[in-house]
């Protein structure tokens, strides 16, 4: 009788293991609900690639210094990590985890690869925990709330806008047409027609209906602050800035402009003709110059802007965001691929 009291306290411990690891399990996979507010990334870097994306002082990066591959570091790009080993682009973050589109042709390493690592991908934001959520082509993705919204590709469908929620459930096609999700805010995408016309519409994510907000001429718009700031294509794609609130237009500069990322204090372009890399008070006052020649991916985060020559993945440049400018290589970068 004492030998069976024993084998069944032991079974039932096992049992009690079995049923807590079982439990920790489940709720370790549960992706925790983010609120409506939360978006992956700014418009405009999603915009410039997606290379880099920032949250709680940690920035996530593309390193063209290790072919694309994943990396994180503090926003004074100190204490550098890699964290993944295939090349990404449109990095979102949200919450405890990143999402971001994979694509390399030889395959990657860990649990959650196959031979081809391609489509969009979720981790955790050290890199583990890898989950493919959409083994598609995604152009340009954004994360709103609990949902990736994204421009899914293939040969038969070619551009349609897909949305999938963290967790991998619920993968629905909410447009069939080219929309880019990039400029989204409190739960509102805002984008520009590429059938009909170039107005500006918005896409509220709680019911996916979509509404003209503009009946202008715009391409690329990015929201911030109540105004879109978008390209007038038919002025020659000039910068110039909508208030949601009163309706109005104010025209940043007569430059024509190839692409632009707006921040917190300036607005950084492309300007085409006498080409350079040029900066802006939001308002469109105090442009200076930041870079002659032709420069592509503009990428910003709270301490500086990131940059590099068209065509030419490296060298990779950056000039603080908001200080004086003061161009330089991304040494960390190169040094921390050096090292690996």
């Amino acid at each position: 009788m004492k030998k069976n009291w024993k084998a069944m306290l032991i079974l039932g411990i096992i049992l009690i293991v079995l049923i807590l690891s079982g439990v920790y399990t489940i709720l370790s996979a549960r992706i925790p609900h983010n609120d409506i507010s939360v978006t992956g990334n700014t418009a405009g870097n999603l915009n410039n690639k997606g290379l880099f994306a920032e949250a709680d002082g940690r920035v996530y990066f593309s390193n063209a210094y290790d072919s694309g591959c994943l990396y994180s570091m503090n926003a004074d790009e100190t204490d550098l990590k890699k964290i993944n080993s295939s090349p990404v682009n449109s990095i979102n973050v949200g919450g405890n985890y990143l999402y971001y589109f994979m694509n390399n042709s030889s395959g990657g390493t860990g649990l959650g690869y196959v031979v081809r690592t391609y489509g969009i991908f979720r981790s955790k934001l050290n890199g583990k925990n890898i989950t493919c959520l959409d083994r598609n082509a995604a152009i340009t993705m954004q994360l709103s709330g609990d949902y990736l919204y994204y421009q899914r590709y293939n040969n038969t469908d070619f551009t349609q806008l897909y949305k999938i929620k963290t967790d991998k459930s619920d993968n629905t096609l909410v447009y069939d047409g080219v929309i880019n999700p990039a400029a989204c805010f409190n739960g509102m995408i805002y984008f520009n027609g590429t059938e009909d016309d170039h107005y500006l519409y918005a896409l509220n994510t709680t019911t996916d209906a979509i509404s003209t907000i503009y009946q202008g001429n715009l391409w690329n718009p990015v929201y911030q602050d109540g105004y879109i700031y978008y390209m007038d294509v038919a002025e020659d794609y000039r910068l110039c800035r909508l208030s949601l609130s009163q309706n109005t237009v104010e025209v940043l500069t007569s430059d024509r402009v190839d692409g632009f990322n707006v921040g917190s204090q300036y607005i950084y372009y492309q300007r085409t003709m006498e080409p350079a890399l040029m900066r802006m008070a939001l308002d469109g006052s105090d442009q200076e110059m930041v870079a002659e020649g032709v420069y592509s991916d503009i990428n910003l985060t709270s301490t500086y802007a990131y940059f590099h020559a068209y065509g030419e993945d490296t060298p990779v440049y950056h000039t603080p965001v908001n200080g004086p400018v003061n161009v330089t290589t991304f040494d960390a970068a190169l040094n921390a691929a050096l090292s690996k």
